[in-house]
């Protein structure tokens, strides 16, 4: 046995996500240098990410191919709605049937849609940048808007009981708005207009009281509450939206996929102003390499986890390849990870009674999936990844003989992983020890407690997996890697335990 009596300890904790644009030596322990179907945990650490199952079982029926992407979805009066081809359905989640409810509609692009109540009633309003808009009740009856000067709106969202609507082709710098309290009413006697800007508009977006108008170079402020009083003003004429499908309000602020990367519009002390930030530096790498190979982007908010999604959907690129970026909020700062696995077309968030319901729709077989179920991709393994900067311990000239690995987990049932040390920037000359399985049986329980009101491992909350290790090196990096199915778990920390080598 080893004479642990001289060993010295470093510990740290998972924080800070991912890191891509600083080098290996200055970043800090907690760091990661690979962070894939992990998520920074608002509760600390990195949890690997939950999968998702069909939220319909059966397939939406397609209109003349199989390779009909899934157009819309969206949770509304109960029952959640698809569109497809040139129909759109309507199925009880979970059941085993879809039911018609708009048929033989031209060849359309994406949709966008807005829920809202102008009268007490519950209504939903579709766009689909080819057809007139169309509204359904709770019964799902569908009712066209009339006004031909909205025909083919690709965006739209209601403000100040007006439904506004943008992106008809003729017009692409205008915004239509109806009379108050009828999406259906253009008489600009009875308060209906118009709002021409200098860009062409990708996206609205309402928030804080005003309505956000984002171009493909600028974005203005709409505020008011009539045609009497609509102002608009420039927020930037720097800086525009990328796509559309990617603007959200989330923690507070609006984020959208700028030209260099994600960015907020966020408010400030000083009424009426804005300012905007640049937020996702640490990873950019990542937008450049999807921003130009990308044919379409989504993006979701989880909001219990204050957490954004956007997905980078290629047509050649397989499911199981196909990346995305999870961006959280913890504090006052942005952490990030990557996605890889998930390959919407369509998605939506919707909380009822506390529950968020996050569903996207598959771009390329036709189901409905609800995210943030089960412990697999719709039956494909999770492939989950996590390595830590290369370590030092401050003293790059002395070589680390590698004792013993802490790690400190939350478990949410058995974990099912590989610990992974590897020495000296993974150098193909370093020693390279095989994988150590996370092996649960020797975890110790420390405050017999019980996880999720199961006990877990003799009821602990806070396990430990002591794993003798070995390898020696100048510089020491970890890496885990879970294959499995098993349920997500957050890393939380590690200890490092080794003895002092000679200098080089």
């Amino acid at each position: 046995m080893a004479d642990l009596s001289g060993m010295q300890p470093v510990a740290f904790n998972c924080q800070g996500g991912l890191i891509l644009n600083r080098s290996t030596f200055m970043m800090q322990p907690g760091e990661a240098l690979e962070l894939e179907n992990f998520e920074p945990d608002i509760g600390g650490g990195y949890r690997r990410i939950n999968g998702f199952s069909k939220y319909v079982s059966v397939v939406v029926p397609q209109t003349s191919s199989s390779s009909e992407k899934i157009l819309m979805v969206a949770t509304f009066g109960g029952k959640v709605m698809a569109a497809r081809g040139t129909s759109i359905f309507q199925a009880t989640p979970g059941g085993g049937s879809w039911t018609s409810i708009d048929s033989g509609r031209t060849n359309a692009g994406k949709y966008k849609f807005e829920r809202y109540n102008f009268d007490g009633n519950d209504k939903i309003i579709v766009v689909d940048q080819t057809n007139a808009p169309t509204i359904f009740n709770t019964s799902f009856s569908a009712t066209d808007v009339s006004d031909s000067s909205v025909a083919g709106a690709k965006h739209v969202v209601a403000f100040k009981n007006h439904m506004f609507y943008a992106g008809m082709s003729s017009t692409p710098q205008e915004v239509v708005f109806s009379e108050p309290f009828d999406e259906d009413g253009f008489n600009s006697g009875d308060g209906a207009g118009s709002i021409k800007v200098d860009d062409t508009i990708v996206g609205l977006k309402v928030f804080r009281d005003s309505l956000f108008i984002f171009c493909e170079n600028r974005i203005f402020k709409m505020s008011g509450s009539s045609l009497s009083d609509f102002t608009v003003v420039p927020v930037t004429r720097k800086i525009g939206c990328i796509n559309g499908f990617t603007i959200q309000e989330f923690a507070g602020d609006l984020i959208f996929l700028g030209p260099d990367g994600l960015r907020t519009v966020a408010g400030t002390a000083r009424i009426g102003d804005v300012e905007l930030g640049t937020i996702s530096a640490n990873v950019q790498s990542l937008f450049d390499e999807n921003l130009s190979s990308a044919d379409e982007f989504e993006s979701i908010v989880i909001p219990n986890k204050t957490q954004y999604r956007i997905f980078f959907t290629k047509s050649t690129t397989d499911e199981n390849a196909t990346k995305g970026v999870t961006c959280v909020m913890k504090g006052q700062a942005f952490e990030f990870a990557e996605l890889r696995g998930m390959k919407p077309s369509a998605t939506d968030t919707f909380v009822s009674s506390g529950n968020v319901i996050v569903l996207h729709g598959g771009y390329e077989n036709g189901y409905i999936y609800r995210q943030e179920q089960g412990n697999d991709f719709d039956g494909a393994t999770i492939l989950g990844k996590y390595r830590s900067p290369d370590m030092t311990f401050n003293d790059a000239g002395i070589r680390k003989h590698m004792e013993r690995v802490i790690l400190n987990y939350k478990p949410e049932a058995a974990i099912d992983a590989d610990l992974f040390v590897r020495y000296d920037y993974e150098s193909p000359t370093s020693a390279r020890p095989a994988a150590y399985p996370l092996d649960s049986s020797q975890v110790v329980a420390l405050y017999g407690s019980s996880t999720y009101g199961t006990p877990t491992y003799g009821g602990q909350s806070s396990p430990l997996i002591r794993q003798p290790v070995e390898g020696s090196g100048f510089a020491v990096a970890l890496r885990v890697n879970d294959g499995g199915t098993s349920a997500p778990y957050s890393l939380k920390g590690f200890q490092l335990e080794y003895q002092l080598g000679a200098r080089r």
